[in-house]
């Protein structure tokens, strides 16, 4: 099976399609100055760039990991990814917090979709 590679970095990758899967990389804000709810707008954005690219859309999505640097930014967090989900594709999800490598950073996010 070909692998391809989308948005390659200097240390990764921005998503992997392997087979009918797209396996995205932890994604953070372009603008880490943003709060926990732009943040995670923001990186809905990135999210929805690289499953189109991989030929996907976030109805699609299988299961997504969020991390927080505070879980005092749930609510925020969470005000954005419900702006964002679609109610009739839910995707597994957990929240864990954690300590991003950037203090500015807030929220960071993975996932795993399904192709077509």
């Amino acid at each position: 099976m070909t692998i391809t590679r989308l948005q390659p970095e200097d240390r990764l990758t921005g998503a992997v399609v392997h087979g009918n899967t797209v396996y995205l990389a932890g994604q953070v804000a372009d603008d880490p100055d943003l709060d926990a709810e732009g943040q995670t707008a923001d990186i809905l954005r990135q999210i929805d760039t690289l499953l189109a690219e991989a030929g996907t859309s976030s109805a699609r999505l299988l299961s997504v990991q969020i991390f927080l640097s505070d879980m005092n930014d749930m609510a925020a967090m969470n005000r954005a990814w419900d702006a964002w989900l679609d109610p009739a594709a839910k995707p597994a999800r957990a929240t864990v917090e954690a300590r991003l490598a950037d203090p500015r950073w807030k929220v960071e996010i993975t996932g795993i979709a399904a192709l077509p």
